[in-house]
C-alpha cells in the first residue's frame, strides 16, 4: 500500500515511521523543501530528536508523492488543516481514505477538522480522525501506545486500524467520530490548564479536581454536540486527558507552567517554540460553549485567562466559591 504523511512535525513523523515500519511504501511531506532536504541528509528530524528515521522512508516537499497514495494522513496544525486539505484534494480519488491526525477545532467556522477536510475534498473519500494518548516522544521509539481510529464508515476506520496497528501500536475503531474529534481537541484546554495549577505551585489534590470536573464539562458538550458518553471515558477522552495533563512531552501543559508562573500567554507560547493548541481551543470552546447553552466554568476561566487578561488566581477563588454547599451534586448532575 501507498501511504502519504502530510505534515512533517514530531506527530506526522512518528506516524511515517510506523507505516513505514509495517512495510507500506511511505512518503513524508513537508511544506518547506529546505527542511525536508535537511530530513533526507540527516535521517532525523528537529523535533523528534534522537529517532532515526528509516532509509525506506521517502521524505519529500514535491505534493506529487500523493499520486496513485491509498492512504494519506493529513497532520498539520489545527490552524493548517484547510490549507493541507486543498492541496491534497486534486490526488484524491473515490478509493482514497484520508486518516486525519490533527487535534483542534478550526478558529470562527468551529468545524471539527474532519469536516474542514470534507469541505474541501467534496467528501470524495471517507476521513477517519486517529486520536488518544499518544505522545510522539515515546511513539517515536516505539513505546506500547494505544489510540482510537474513528470513522461511521466501518470500513475506512478497520483499514486504517489495519495500516497502522503492530506490536507497538495498538489501533482500536469507533463509529464515534464526533466524540473523538471533540475529545481530542477540548483536552488541550484542559492540559494548559493543569500546567497553570503547576506553575502556581499547586499539587495533586488540585490537578485531580481539575482533571475530573473538566471531564465532566467536556462530556457535557461532547454529548450536545452529538458524541457518545462512552468515548470520553475511553481512550481518546480519558486517557488523552490524562497523558496531555501530567506529562512534559505536552506544549500544553509546559505553556500552562510558565502562565502560571507569571508569563502572558503571548510569551508563554513564544517561549515553547511550538503550536500550543489549547490556545487556540479555548475560544472555540468558549464560542462553542455559548451557542449551546452548555455551562463548563473550567473552560471558561481558561478562556478569561487566555484572552481577557484575567488574573488566575482570581479565577481560581472563583471556581472553588461559585456555588453553594447545596448545589453541589455531582451524582445527579455530572
Amino acid at each position: 500500500m501507498k501511504a502519504v504523511v502530510l505534515g512533517s512535525g514530531g506527530w506526522g513523523t512518528a506516524l511515517s515511521q510506523i507505516l513505514c515500519d509495517n512495510g507500506h511504501e511511505t512518503y513524508l511531506w513537508s511544506h518547506n523543501p529546505a527542511k525536508a532536504a535537511e530530513m533526507v541528509r540527516t535521517r532525523e528530524n528537529p523535533l523528534l530528536k534522537g529517532v532515526h528515521l528509516s532509509e525506506a522512508l521517502r521524505i519529500t516537499g514535491d505534493l506529487d508523492c500523493l499520486k496513485g497514495a491509498d492512504l494519506v494522513v493529513s497532520a498539520p496544525p489545527s490552524f493548517a488543516v484547510r490549507e493541507t486539505a486543498k492541496k491534497m484534494a486534486p490526488y484524491l480519488t473515490e478509493k482514497s481514505v484520508v486518516v486525519s491526525v490533527s487535534k483542534g477545532i478550526e478558529r470562527d467556522t468551529n468545524l471539527r477538522l474532519s469536516q474542514v477536510i470534507g469541505e474541501e475534498t467534496g467528501n470524495l473519500c471517507p476521513v477517519v480522525a486517529l486520536s488518544g494518548p499518544s505522545h510522539a516522544e515515546e511513539v517515536g521509539i516505539r513505546m506500547p501506545t494505544g489510540c482510537v481510529a474513528a470513522c461511521r464508515d466501518a470500513d475506512a476506520a478497520r483499514f486504517a486500524q489495519d495500516a497502522f496497528m503492530n506490536d507497538y501500536f495498538r489501533v482500536y475503531t469507533s463509529g464515534d467520530i464526533v466524540g473523538v474529534e471533540l475529545a481530542g481537541a477540548l483536552k488541550n484546554v484542559i492540559a494548559l490548564s493543569c500546567g497553570v495549577c503547576d506553575g502556581l505551585g499547586y499539587q495533586d489534590n488540585t490537578k485531580a479536581l481539575l482533571m475530573t470536573r473538566a471531564m465532566a464539562e467536556i462530556t457535557r458538550l461532547g454529548e450536545k454536540l452529538g458524541g457518545s458518553r462512552q468515548t470520553f471515558g475511553g481512550l481518546a477522552g480519558m486517557g488523552d486527558l490524562i497523558v496531555t495533563c501530567t506529562s512534559m512531552h505536552s506544549r500544553n501543559r509546559r505553556a500552562g507552567i510558565l502562565i502560571g508562573q507569571g508569563k502572558t500567554p503571548q510569551e508563554a507560547m513564544k517561549e515553547v517554540g511550538a503550536v500550543v493548541e489549547g490556545y487556540f481551543a479555548a475560544l472555540s470552546i468558549h464560542q462553542l460553549s455559548q451557542r449551546t447553552g452548555v455551562e463548563m466554568p473550567i473552560s471558561r476561566c481558561a478562556y478569561e485567562v487566555l484572552y481577557e487578561g484575567k488574573q488566575v488566581k482570581n479565577v481560581v477563588t472563583e471556581l472553588m466559591t461559585r456555588a453553594k454547599k447545596d448545589e453541589l451534586l455531582e451524582t445527579v448532575r455530572p
